[in-house]
């Protein structure tokens, strides 16, 4: 069993890399399929093996792969996305957490509801820091909601309603792997 859980962590943080590589730009981020596979990772394995799928995900990131939605190297940190990239990780926890006991569609979606919400709880002050900060962009509250939250809610419901839709399913099918 824990040979079979490593494996599928290692494939989830494989998905979650190719699913950065499928993107539609944006002026400071990129609409991706990250979000939904860092779901499947919390759903199928749990917040424990899914939070490690993302964290090694990050890592092998920032140790030079490009394998985040623009690059990869230890310079991504300067990146405005990268805190919605740090997200993952939490996001990956909580929606393990909140479908651990219960994996029926609603609570699936509440779960990714709320690791969603983790990530732009992240992404979002992130990205103040490095337009503001570190770029000296002086952006406000609401320009930074447009640029790094709003475009992306319609995509995040459409994800967030298949992960619903898919994931108990398949976790019942794959039989519990946590």
């Amino acid at each position: 069993m824990k040979t079979r859980t490593l494996i599928l962590t290692a494939l989830f943080t494989a998905l979650t890399a190719a699913g950065a590589l499928i993107r539609i730009p944006t002026p400071f981020s990129a609409i991706t399929l990250q979000f939904f596979c860092t779901a499947a990772a919390g759903v199928l394995l749990g917040s424990r093996y899914g939070a490690l799928s993302q964290l090694l995900y990050v890592l092998l990131g920032l140790a030079g792969l490009p394998i985040f939605a623009m690059g990869g190297g230890f310079g991504y940190v300067l990146q405005p996305s990268f805190g919605f990239t740090l997200g993952l990780i939490a996001a990956a926890w909580i929606i393990g957490a909140v479908t651990r006991q219960r994996c029926d569609a609603p609570y699936t979606a509440m779960g990714c509801a709320a690791g969603l919400a983790a990530v732009y709880a992240m992404g979002l002050p992130y990205m103040a820091a490095i337009l503001n900060g570190y770029m000296g962009l002086e952006l406000t509250a609401s320009q930074l909601l447009l640029a790094g939250m709003v475009p992306f809610l319609p995509a995040d419901a459409l994800k967030i309603a298949l992960c619903a839709l898919l994931f108990p399913r398949l976790r019942r099918a794959l039989g519990n792997i946590h």
